[in-house]
């Protein structure tokens, strides 16, 4: 099960990339949470806390398109050295700004906006090289590593931080996440990939938007997912967002609690990941799929039905196993069947609809549970997105077909063997 599971890092350009990104991301959640505590200590207004968290989210939701269509355009490796030296350039503003003592609260969350631009611009670029990294069968697996990545940078950075802020300062903080953005452009810089052939398209940026839309639209797997994942963002995944107020007003233990959650979907998340590949490889890539879609709901529902702290974080660790599992099956998906000349566009349209309709679900469930109480929120929503994927496969089991697997001759190309390529760096 692990073989499969971690055989894409065997690749040695996943490899690069995902070690450099997993250095980047434990620096990413440690800026994250000391932008928070900082503008909390300065400010004392839990209102600065949820802006300066915003500022860093928002741009997915309107600029990842700008950055599907330059993906699709220009050199995805050129594009994503770029973008990186920019989330360099202003996380050591930000360090330095601090330091000296200069930066308020709110040019603070100018430059956490502006970091977050150049990340959501940078974002379809590295989904898009995926499968130029790695064979077309070992997708999967590296799709669920780089999600396992992420987790384990969610559980490692924020710890981190705690500790550096202890023991030295906020600008520690902020300066040992830009200097992680230079594992990623050394990385960048060792990577060979398979030569682009240009499609020859002149247009400009809005049309090549549009034309990314119109191949979404069209492609009935790529649809599918993007629907499927706007769906779960509204209705499943607010349980993110709402982990601090389940931890307060159900288990009266907001800052333990938090940590012991948190920590608990991390590692469920790292272990889903992992075991995601091979069960794949050995029920089907949709099954696997198709049970996490229907199994994930009723974790949740378990979860919040749990009468304690660590019965709580037992379920969440099994929530976050299963979120992965619907999370990197969508992406895989899109992936698959995406045209390479669209890749990035369509990935963009991916990240659009979890990064726009995630934020209104939280909005929306956290009001509800203000008003008929957080565990029927939550079960509500898990019973309601059960009852409309069964529907969904009961009544359309065509558009259920469609997640699995393109046609082989319209699959993406599967990389050339790496012996062929592990040459001197490109510039």
């Amino acid at each position: 099960m692990t073989n499969a599971s971690l055989r894409p890092l065997h690749q040695r350009n996943f490899a690069l990339v995902w070690s450099a990104a997993l250095v980047s991301n434990i620096g990413s959640w440690m800026q994250t949470v000391a932008v928070g505590v900082f503008v909390t200590d300065v400010t004392h207004q839990a209102k600065w806390t949820g802006l300066v968290a915003a500022a860093a989210f928002v741009p997915i939701g309107f600029l990842s398109p700008v950055g599907g269509a330059m993906a699709d355009r220009v050199d995805r490796r050129r594009w994503m050295l770029l973008t990186t030296v920019g989330e360099t350039i202003f996380a050591a503003l930000l360090a330095l700004l601090v330091g000296l003592h200069v930066a308020g609260p709110g040019g603070v969350t100018v430059l956490v906006f502006l970091g977050g631009c150049m990340t959501a611009v940078g974002i379809p670029a590295y989904q898009a090289m995926l499968p130029d990294l790695v064979a077309k069968d070992d997708l999967l697996a590296a799709i669920s590593l780089t999600s396992a990545q992420f987790n384990f940078g969610r559980v490692v950075g924020p710890a981190l931080a705690g500790v550096v802020i202890a023991l030295g300062s906020y600008t520690l903080a902020f300066a040992l996440n830009a200097a992680s953005f230079f594992a990623v452009i050394v990385a960048l810089l060792f990577v060979r990939l398979p030569p682009r052939h240009a499609d020859g398209d002149t247009s400009g940026l809005w049309a090549r938007i549009k034309q990314g839309a119109r191949t979404a639209r069209r492609e009935p797997g790529c649809r599918m997912a993007i629907f499927l994942i706007g769906v779960t963002a509204f209705l499943l995944s607010p349980f993110i967002a709402l982990v601090p107020a389940v931890a307060l007003k159900l288990f009266d233990n907001e800052k333990t609690g938090t940590a012991i959650l948190i920590t608990a979907q991390g590692i469920g998340a790292v272990a889903g990941a992992l075991a995601l590949a091979p069960l794949a490889a050995r029920y089907g890539r949709r099954r696997v799929l198709v049970v996490n879609l229907f199994v994930l709901p009723g974790l949740l529902a378990l979860y919040a039905a749990t009468p304690t702290l660590w019965l709580a974080a037992v379920a969440l660790f099994a929530v976050g196993a299963g979120y992965i599992g619907v999370l990197s099956g969508l992406m895989t998906v899109v992936q698959l069947r995406a045209p390479n000349a669209t890749r990035g566009r369509v990935l963009s349209l991916f990240m659009v609809s979890l990064g726009t309709v995630y934020p209104i679900g939280a909005v929306v469930q956290g009001a509800l549970g203000d008003q008929i109480g957080l565990r029927a929120t939550t079960i509500g929503c898990a019973a309601v997105f059960f009852v409309l994927f069964a529907a969904l496969v009961l009544r359309a089991p065509h558009l259920v077909a469609a997640l699995d697997d393109p046609p082989a001759a319209d699959g993406p190309v599967t990389p050339p063997d790496e012996t062929s390529t592990a040459a001197a760096p490109v510039a």
